[in-house]
């Protein structure tokens, strides 16, 4: 009942009622060819490159959706009011929830992860092609729970997130309420970025024996010890937010999430524009180790060196997300680099822009370039001001929501794909309305 392509939800999130969305603050370039069941924005075209580094192309919608007349008799009723969900569930910033997804198809490389890395350099999109694909070899799946097939409602999941966050409250509000509207019973624990404490709610989940287990894993390399112990507890095991190592896919039903690679490309190639295409760029990177940190420092930093040629990296840091932290090192970038700083990419648009910002300000330095993965108010609201030049837009959200439509599916043993991504858009001062009020 599983498929092994990647999906790629087309609209973002979900605006849930006005109740809910007081728990979220406020959030466009073409996209993959989409269904027309949503009038979301589109995520922008993939760009044209060498097999090995190209942006994934999306190709036409996956079906991720069954007819009324192929779900099981015993998940009519779920399947019902899933769909029900679908149509009725909106994001604070009014795109539609639970849409069908696309597939992003995977550039052949020689070899395995070992091979790419020491063989291309990190700056080549090769190197990193197995953190930026989740590409596995199906032939070492485990054995996986059989779907009931008698539908999602009056199931538990425990949902398992990374920490505390503007974004995870988000995210967490939107994931019960998303269970809410489908007749799901949720449970959520929150580790607050401690590896251990999330491997202990993990113990502790599998011990309570929910229905299915929805993870956000704190490390993609520590992924597939986790995954691994919850399949092997007989508990269905989902992967939301953070892209997993490709190993940790034999151990997972499905995942649902950003393509953080992509829409960093997308961005990046903003940039480029914007410096054209010459220049020296500085990056500010998430934590060390979780695939949002390689995904938005190498997603940009690869996609600038393969189009232009001519912008160098100057430098690379992890001060974490306080601003203070951050408005350090970008003000000891300007000390050092002067002129040849041209422009920063942050991995937040949060308090990393809050800090970078501050620091170019002071330094009376207002020309150096300001990019983001986003999208928070703090970023809309800098990008209305100019401090930063553009936003990638993540739905929150509509991460969660995604998340619970793919295990209800599965509960209504629907056939579904074993990758879901959400749609990204860029945000600049010319098309921020479309996306307020902001999610979070």
């Amino acid at each position: 009942m599983m498929k092994k392509s990647l999906a790629v939800m087309l609209s973002g999130v979900l605006v849930l009622s006005a109740g809910f969305m007081t728990g979220c603050g406020s959030s466009s370039s073409a996209a993959p060819e989409a269904s027309a069941e949503s009038e979301a924005p589109a995520a922008p075209e993939a760009s044209a490159a060498p097999e090995a580094s190209a942006a994934p192309e999306a190709s036409a919608p996956a079906e991720t959706s069954a007819a009324t007349g192929e779900v099981p008799a015993a998940a009519q009723e779920s399947y019902a009011k899933l769909l029900a969900a679908e149509e009725s569930l909106m994001t604070t910033d009014n795109h539609p929830m639970m849409a069908e997804g696309l597939s992003f198809d995977i550039p052949a490389v020689d070899g395995d992860s070992a091979y790419c890395e020491e063989n291309y350099e990190e700056n080549e999109a090769a190197h990193w092609h197995y953190k930026e694909y989740i590409d596995w070899d199906t032939a070492n799946d485990a054995t996986f729970p059989e779907s009931p097939a008698d539908g999602q409602i009056g199931k538990k999941v425990i949902c398992i997130v990374h920490g505390a966050h503007a974004w995870t409250t988000c995210y967490t509000d939107a994931f019960k309420a998303a269970c809410d509207a489908v007749g799901m019973e949720v449970e959520v624990f929150d580790p607050n970025w401690d590896q251990s404490t999330q491997d202990g709610y993990i113990d502790q989940a599998i011990n309570e024996r929910p229905d299915a287990i929805a993870l956000i894993p704190l490390s993609a390399d520590h992924a597939t010890q986790q995954f691994k112990k919850i399949t092997d507890a007989g508990i269905p095991a989902f992967c939301s937010n953070t892209t997993p190592e490709a190993d940790a896919m034999n151990y997972i039903i499905a995942y649902t999430g950003p393509n953080d690679w992509y829409q960093m490309r997308k961005l990046a190639d903003m940039l480029g524009e914007k410096l054209g295409g010459k220049g020296g760029v500085a990056y500010i990177t998430h934590n060390v180790g979780g695939s949002p940190y390689y995904a938005r420092c190498y997603g940009p930093l690869t996609e600038l060196a393969e189009k232009y040629p001519d912008i160098q990296t100057l430098d690379i840091q992890s001060p974490g997300f306080e601003a203070a932290d951050v408005k350090q090192v970008v003000s000891d970038w300007i000390t050092k680099y002067g002129d040849q700083l041209n422009a920063i990419v942050l991995a937040d648009d949060s308090d990393q822009a809050i800090g970078a910002s501050e620091a170019c300000k002071a330094a009376g330095r207002t020309d150096i370039v300001i990019v983001a993965a986003g999208i928070s108010q703090q970023g809309l609201d800098l990008v209305k001001s100019g401090d930063l030049f553009g936003l990638s837009y993540q739905t929150c959200q509509g991460d969660a929501g995604l998340c619970v439509r793919t295990i209800s599916e599965w509960f209504c043993g629907i056939d579904i794909n074993r990758v879901n991504y959400l749609s990204t858009d860029v945000c600049t001062a010319d098309n921020v309305a479309d996306f307020e009020p902001c999610q979070w």
